[in-house]
């Protein structure tokens, strides 16, 4: 159960619109790229996870199998929310440490491109302008236009606000700046569905979605797919010099939901369950967020990019504000944030962002980024949320 884990290969595809492909031509691109990148091949896997929220209940990973190598291993289907990608990540490093299998690979894939908004729950009355309750003991309803929002922009913008009106510092122009670092990042990245440039006043005069979040503070849904293969310490000894010099040390692996609170349940926390991976990832690792050279996390909205520097300790307590305004985030800052352009930039095709997190980092801690790379990286920590709530935190570490 000690067994070292690495990832030896990792693909994403580009992410954006593309009609004429289908999610399991997504799924093959990206799975098949991450066994070339490895220098294995299926026959190899032990076990396949297979993420995708939007078709949850399709059996994509049998599906992937007859595009890429029906073995007769074990398949697991996943759905976690926006962590699906991590969980099917953790669901391969799982069977890999466990012994149960030398290899694995994790997949996760949406199709997603004009999707509009998601989990609006309002519910249209019975008929005759009345409202009927539904649920368990007809004491469940959707909260969306009754208490609250439970669309994302609205959920997150919320968020955002909660913790301006805690801490203080926060202005619509700061989450804008945020959104204006990220987009400039993107023009780096030749695999994000966006790679423009924004003024402040062009990201602040955009259409309001949810107030502070205009709409290029927004994630983007897009198609997209990303694969990741890992493999155990002791089979990588095994292998060419080549493959263990291109390998990445997964230190820590982490997945937590919701802890049981006293307060109120209407606005979800996403900063206690982030909190926890956070820590417990760095007792994982042996490290602390001093020693991180880049961060990708989970940017749904450019709100909460701010409340996650603080949730992952990139900054003390309530100094969010202040770390970002220091130029911390940006590629040159001393802790680089969203270096790919985040969610807001590269999209956000719901499954495949966990493990395109992870392949960001991992092409920087190879050396492999092109322009966008941070020099000399060595460590970096990848983030994703879910909302329901699922956090999963990796933090990896080139070969030595």
């Amino acid at each position: 159960m000690s067994e070292d884990l690495w990832i030896l290969g990792i693909h994403m595809t580009k992410f954006g619109k593309h009609p004429d492909r289908d999610m399991i031509d997504l799924a093959s691109e990206a799975a098949r790229g991450a066994l070339s990148d490895a220098g294995v091949s299926m026959k190899d896997m032990g076990l396949l996870a297979a993420g995708c929220l939007m078709n949850a209940n399709a059996g994509v990973g049998q599906m992937l199998q007859k595009q890429i190598g029906q073995t007769g291993i074990p398949v697991y289907n996943v759905a976690n929310a926006c962590a699906t990608g991590a969980t099917a990540l953790r669901v391969a490093a799982m069977a890999v440490k466990s012994g149960e299998a030398d290899y694995a690979m994790a997949v996760g894939v949406e199709k997603l491109a004009g999707a509009g908004l998601l989990a609006g729950g309002a519910r249209k009355s019975d008929g005759d302008g009345t409202w009927q309750p539904h649920g368990r003991f007809g004491a469940v309803a959707p909260l969306d236009g009754r208490v609250g929002t439970e669309t994302m922009p609205g959920v997150f913008a919320q968020i955002g606000m909660e913790y301006g009106h805690k801490y203080g510092g926060t202005s619509f122009e700061l989450f804008a700046k945020i959104s204006e670092k990220n987009h400039a990042h993107s023009t780096l990245n030749p695999l994000a569905s966006y790679q423009k440039r924004f003024t402040l006043d062009e990201i602040m005069n955009d259409v309001m979605i949810a107030y502070p979040n205009t709409r290029p503070m927004c994630s983007a849904n897009c198609d997209g797919a990303a694969a990741a293969v890992v493999v155990s310490g002791s089979t990588l000894k095994t292998l060419s010099a080549e493959q263990r010099k291109r390998a990445v040390k997964v230190s820590a692996s982490v997945l937590t939901t919701d802890p049981w609170e006293e307060a109120c349940q209407v606005l979800p926390n996403v900063n206690t369950l982030t909190r926890n991976a956070a820590t417990e990832a760095y007792e994982q690792a042996g490290i602390g967020p001093e020693d991180l050279d880049l961060v990708e996390l989970h940017d749904c909205f450019a709100t909460a990019e701010l409340v996650h520097y603080d949730n992952l300790m990139l900054c003390e307590q309530g100094g969010a504000v202040d770390f970002f305004q220091s130029g911390a985030t940006w590629r040159d800052g001393k802790t680089p944030v969203n270096v790919s352009g985040g969610l807001e930039s590269k999209g956000h095709p719901i499954a495949a962002t966990g493990i395109a997190n992870i392949w960001e980092v991992c092409t920087h801690l190879r050396g492999e980024a092109g322009d966008r790379q941070i020099e000399g990286a060595k460590a970096g920590l990848a983030h994703v949320i879910g909302l329901g709530s699922a956090c999963g935190v990796h933090i990896l570490e080139a070969a030595a």
